[in-house]
């Protein structure tokens, strides 16, 4: 019997002109129903290419999956957009919100793909918001919201049909500690109390350590497996390798958001924002290594 989500020898290649990068190399995985995962890895290990896979965004060049106990190997643009619809919830690290929208409407758009009827729809949409603690702010745009209150709107937005499964990429990335805090037990809750299975890309080592178990990518294929429970040197040593990978992907992070900001495609509001959580994002894994003595 399979696995509620299974991959089996996963290959994904991606044409780049005429060069090929192989992004996953036979990369296999298990999730049980009701477990809340996490995959980590450097930049480049394939983590978001296995989520793009397993919430049907794209297709494998080889090998198979099953997501919500069906295979979706050689699916259609159709079956996978169903897939989207019904079966997965996808939460982005920039969000996807559309801010011409308010937070009502940006959470109401994905019950209107599935037609769903008015009356239930605005019953949901308060709900949703109301779960996430922005029942007073739903008809703001996202321009007008926090960084932490722009994240539960997408949250409540992957969960407006739904979905037995919340696909994550990065769910804390761009917020500081504190609304990152915030952030993580709100996804338990989805977790534990509306049984949703969760499987996450985090570079964060403390929402990492909450998870049911860690899968670890690099060149990708799977590395290692590892429960949060298994031995303290073995945390440790999980803890300096996600506190380097972020380390070096938030240094470059920082350099590319100066060159949009220089380029003038951010505004100062925002630049300001991301500035200032990456700045404290550094500061803080610096201070972590430092403090392993490294």
């Amino acid at each position: 019997m399979k696995s509620y989500i299974e991959t089996k020898d996963l290959v994904k290649v991606f044409k780049l002109g005429s060069v090929e990068v192989q992004a996953l190399r036979g990369l296999s995985i298990q999730i049980e129903q009701g477990e809340m995962v996490a995959i980590i890895g450097p930049s480049g290990s394939g983590k978001t290419t296995l989520l793009n896979i397993i919430g049907g965004l794209t297709s494998a060049t080889a090998g198979q999956s099953w997501v919500a106990g069906r295979e979706i190997t050689n699916a259609s643009s159709a079956e996978l957009g169903l897939l989207r619809q019904k079966a997965v919830g996808h939460i982005f690290q920039t969000l996807n919100l559309i801010p011409t929208l308010t937070a009502y409407e940006n959470v109401e758009l994905p019950m209107l793909a599935i037609k769903m009827p008015s009356s239930e729809r605005k019953k949901r949409v308060t709900e949703l918001l109301t779960t996430v603690g922005l029942g007073m702010r739903m008809n703001h745009k996202p321009d007008e919201l926090s960084g932490g209150e722009k994240q539960r709107v997408a949250i409540a937005s992957a969960l407006a049909n739904d979905p037995p499964i919340m696909i994550c990429d990065e769910p804390t990335g761009d917020l500081d500690q504190e609304t990152g805090s915030k952030i993580v037990q709100f996804l338990h809750k989805v977790n534990k109390e509306m049984g949703k299975t969760i499987v996450m890309v985090t570079h964060d080592a403390a929402l990492a350590r909450q998870t049911d178990r860690i899968y670890r990518i690099m060149d990708g294929k799977i590395i290692s497996v590892q429960k949060p429970s298994e031995s303290e040197e073995s945390n440790a040593a999980m803890r300096v390798e996600m506190y380097r990978d972020r380390l070096t992907e938030t240094e470059l992070e920082i350099a590319d958001l100066e060159h949009i900001y220089k380029d003038q495609k951010i505004n100062a509001g925002t630049f300001a924002e991301r500035w200032t959580n990456l700045n404290e994002t550094k500061k803080f894994l610096e201070r972590e290594l430092h403090r392993m003595g490294l």
